[in-house]
C-alpha cells in the first residue's frame, strides 16, 4: 500500500520541483534581461537645516556605478542616460564611480576612452562634476580622470569647487575613494570657507560617512548598487555576510544623529553577477528643501 501511495506520489513531485525549477530560471531571466534595462528619474526630497533660501527647491541630477560594459548595459545605454540627464530640468550633474567595469559575468571591457564622444553632449548641456570609483582606480584612475575630463567634466578628487546652481551658490565637496584612492578629506575641506553654506560631500564608497565632517550636511555615494539584489522579507544577499563594511549603508537616506545625512543611489550598471532584482537602475534626482 504504501509503495503504491510512493508511486502515485512521484508525478506530484516531479511536477513541483519542475514548477519550481521554471519559476526560478524566470525570474533570474527577468532580473538579467528585464529590471536592468528600467531606467528611470526617481525623485527625492533632501531637507537640510541651514539651507540658504537661494538654494530651496534647486535640483540635482546624481548618477553612480554607470559601468559601462556590463551585460545590457554598453555604451547605448550610456547614450540613453546622457539624453535622460539632458532631457532634466536638473541644472547640474553629480557624477559618483565606477564609469568602467572590471569584470561581469557576460560583460565586455569598455575601456574609458570609448566613453569620451558619448559623454560630451552631456558637458556641452550642463556643468558635470565626478569622483572616481574604486573599479576606476583597478583600471587606471590617472586615464580614466584624463579621459572625463577630456569629455568636459570636472573631477574633484580630493578638492573641493564652488558651483552655481541657477540663483545657488553651494560647495562641492570631492573626496577619494575610501579603498582604492588617498581620500584625503582635510585637504578636501580645507579650502571651503567657514561659513560656506551648504556643502554637500561627494564620494563613492558610503562606509566613509562616518569620517565626514560636520561642515557637510548631506553627503552623496554609490558603490553599493542598492545591493543590486533585494528580497522580500530576506533582503540583499549581498550584504548579509558583510556587516562592518558598507552593508551599514545600502540605499537611500541615512542620518547621523547629529543632523549630517548621506544619500546612497542605487546606480545604473551591475558588477559580478549581470542582475538586478527589486533594485532597477535610476538617476537620482535630489531636490533640496529647508528642514
Amino acid at each position: 500500500m504504501k509503495d503504491r501511495i510512493l508511486l502515485r506520489n512521484r508525478p506530484v513531485a516531479r511536477r513541483w520541483v519542475l514548477g519550481i525549477f521554471l519559476t526560478l530560471v524566470a525570474i533570474m531571466l527577468y532580473g538579467v534581461a528585464v529590471v536592468p534595462r528600467q531606467l528611470s528619474i526617481v525623485n527625492h526630497d533632501i531637507a537640510l537645516r541651514n539651507l540658504p533660501s537661494s538654494c530651496e527647491n534647486t535640483s540635482i541630477d546624481f548618477v553612480a556605478d554607470t559601468h559601462t560594459g556590463s551585460l545590457n548595459n554598453g555604451v547605448d545605454n550610456l547614450d540613453r542616460v546622457v539624453n535622460m540627464l539632458i532631457k532634466s530640468d536638473s541644472k547640474v550633474v553629480l557624477l559618483g564611480g565606477d564609469y568602467v567595469i572590471l569584470s561581469v559575468l557576460g560583460g565586455t571591457y569598455v575601456s574609458s576612452d570609448k566613453l569620451v564622444a558619448h559623454l560630451k553632449p552631456l558637458t556641452r548641456a550642463k556643468p558635470v562634476y565626478a569622483v572616481l570609483g574604486n573599479h576606476d582606480w583597478w583600471k587606471n584612475g590617472p586615464d580614466v580622470t584624463a579621459h572625463l575630463r577630456e569629455a568636459g567634466i570636472t573631477v574633484l578628487e580630493d578638492e573641493s569647487r564652488e558651483i552655481n546652481v541657477g540663483p545657488c551658490k553651494l560647495w562641492v565637496a570631492g573626496i577619494g575613494d575610501l579603498d582604492e584612492a588617498r581620500h584625503d578629506i582635510p585637504k578636501t575641506f580645507s579650502t571651503i570657507p567657514n561659513d560656506a553654506t551648504p556643502v554637500i560631500a561627494l564620494t563613492h564608497n558610503p562606509m566613509i560617512f562616518p569620517q565626514i565632517p560636520v561642515r557637510a550636511e548631506l553627503t552623496l555615494a554609490g558603490h553599493t548598487h542598492g545591493g543590486q539584489i533585494n528580497l522580500p522579507v530576506v533582503g540583499s544577499p549581498a550584504f548579509w555576510f558583510k556587516h562592518g563594511q558598507h552593508s551599514d549603508y545600502v540605499n537611500g537616506l541615512y542620518s547621523k544623529p547629529n543632523g549630517q545625512q548621506m544619500f546612497v543611489t542605487p546606480g545604473i550598471g551591475t558588477s559580478i553577477m549581470p542582475m538586478r532584482l527589486g533594485v532597477p537602475p535610476e538617476i537620482s534626482k535630489l531636490t533640496l528643501k529647508k528642514r
